[in-house]
């Protein structure tokens, strides 16, 4: 039985239909004393071999191939590709639209119900999670509509469709996500649901307003794709038993931070899966829920129902929980009522967007927080960031590359020194050599000396130093996993370079 799907001359390819293989569950794949070599899905369906040879014109030798290759073999020989198909609509007519807001709603409508298009924007949306991208972005210019995926946080740009065909292609999107598409001079925000290989994948889609259309983004959220094990996210065991020893705790306020597309939300879900017990209420308020968690208690916030991180966060406080999950806190009658809530029994979980651990501090300190509460409540800090993870094959020690090095101190380069490895340019690298992603994590407990830093509104450098030696900031995590081979140094500089901690300690020339 075949494994893996073989390769096949073009000609033999064609000598079948993607309709007939479909059909007939078989595609040929190569000739062998004047008869063709039949992939089957089922040998012994000698109904559907019979019409098979019919169809190429030649006897047929059938031979077993498992399901697996079977389908990356009709994927690559019969499937039609986003490009592909966009190529196709677009023949014959090189003609750019100089104003597309000319165009009637009426007729909008009608472009975005054609079979042919409403197939492309499918195959855009497939592509992209089938390559394990988790944003799709439609970019409108002057002369190009460009299509580009979020492949393990980088943007990686696909063939573009022709101009000709972005009023079609992003009313589709519209009326997919449940949009109004005459309106074209504001940002609207709508949700897509479909299945995928059996599995519910839902999506997010914003779009808003350019000088040359409007610009769409659409977050996939493949549940099946969602790690939700410290260890495989990257944590090393040291901080995995901080983490666990910190959701114990029967109150207090625990704060993950960092940008957007961090990992914040993912860590929180972690943490919560590994919390749950029947006998704890959980609840979470979040904007939006991202993915749905067994037996925990999620609330969207609703600001046109008057339903706010704040409002929703007293709500929930009546609900009688032992652990709540605040999306984020980004005002001060959020962070008040976080505080109060700490201190009253219940354990928090929250992110904030700083760029450090230490800078979360300050940040509540900010919003109004006064420092003996906050000092008397916050238990951890947890800082984070996403690189990507090398592929199995490059796993191993890569030297920095020379501009690398001159970003690191003297103990960094120390860490690559027996490195075997090229060095790799993270930014030239293709996607072959990166498969996936890795946290670099920066665990900061709140011990009775940093209490007392708190409370005197100590800023950030101070603060660190009541942490201890065995402290380890993000970029030191980072080259660490760069030194076991589970990363580059380029991608720990490229996704630490905007963490202060690092250059406070002086981790950095």
């Amino acid at each position: 039985m075949l494994t893996e799907a073989p390769t096949v001359e073009r000609a033999i390819a064609r000598l079948m239909g993607g309709d007939d293989v479909a059909r007939l569950h078989c595609a040929p794949i190569g000739e062998s004393d004047g008869r063709i070599v039949l992939a089957m899905l089922d040998p012994e369906d000698w109904a559907s071999a019979d019409e098979a040879s019919l169809v190429v014109g030649r006897p047929v030798t059938p031979v077993a191939i498992a399901e697996p290759a079977f389908r990356a073999l009709v994927q690559r020989e019969y499937g039609t590709t986003a490009a592909a198909m966009a190529a196709s609509l677009g023949e014959g007519d090189d003609e750019v639209l100089a104003n597309l807001e000319s165009i009637e709603a009426e007729d909008l409508h009608r472009m975005a119900e054609q079979p042919s298009l409403i197939n492309l924007v499918n195959l855009l949306i497939l592509e992209a999670i089938r390559l394990g991208g988790s944003d799709v972005h439609v970019e409108p210019f002057e002369r190009d509509l460009k299509v580009k995926y979020r492949i393990d946080g980088v943007l990686v740009e696909q063939q573009p469709p022709p101009k000709r065909l972005q009023p079609a292609i992003t009313s589709r999107i519209k009326i997919m996500a449940g949009m109004n598409i005459a309106e074209r001079y504001a940002p609207q925000d709508g949700h897509i649901t479909l299945r995928f290989d059996g599995r519910k994948i839902d999506i997010r889609v914003s779009t808003a307003p350019t000088i040359y259309g409007e610009s769409i983004v659409m977050r996939v959220l493949d549940k099946q794709s969602l790690q939700l094990d410290l260890k495989t996210l990257g944590m090393r065991e040291t901080d995995r038993k901080e983490v666990d020893r910190l959701i114990a705790i029967p109150h207090g306020m625990v704060l993950v931070t960092g940008p957007t597309g961090s990992g914040k939300t993912t860590t929180l879900y972690a943490a919560l899966s590994k919390l749950y017990d029947p006998r704890k209420k959980i609840i979470t308020i979040e904007d939006p829920v991202e993915y749905e968690l067994e037996g925990v208690n999620q609330i969207p916030v609703n600001p046109k129902r008057g339903l706010s991180f704040a409002s929703g966060l007293r709500s929930i406080l009546r609900q009688d929980p032992d652990v709540v999950m605040v999306g984020e806190i980004r005002d001060g009658e959020t962070a008040e009522i976080s505080v109060r809530a700490a201190m009253t029994g219940h354990l928090i979980l929250s992110t904030l967007h700083t760029n450090d651990a230490a800078s979360a501090v300050g940040r509540m300190l900010d919003m109004g927080i006064e420092p003996f509460l906050l000092a008397s409540v916050l238990e951890a800090v947890i800082a984070q960031r996403l690189g990507r993870r090398l592929s199995s094959k490059f796993g191993f020690p890569h030297r920095p590359t020379e501009a690398e090095m001159l970003r690191l101190t003297a103990e960094e380069r120390a860490l690559f020194a027996d490195a075997t490895g090229e060095a790799i340019d993270s930014h030239d690298a293709g996607t072959a050599i990166f498969k996936g992603r890795i946290g670099f994590y920066e665990v900061l407990t709140v011990t009775r000396a940093m209490r007392q830093a708190i409370g005197e509104r100590v800023n950030a450098h101070k603060l660190l130093e009541t942490a201890g030696p065995s402290h380890l900031t993000m970029r030191r995590d980072g080259l660490l996993k760069a030194q076991q081979g589970l990363t580059t140094v380029g991608e720990v500089l490229r996704a630490t370079q905007d963490s202060g901690t690092d250059l406070l300690l002086g981790d950095a020339d």
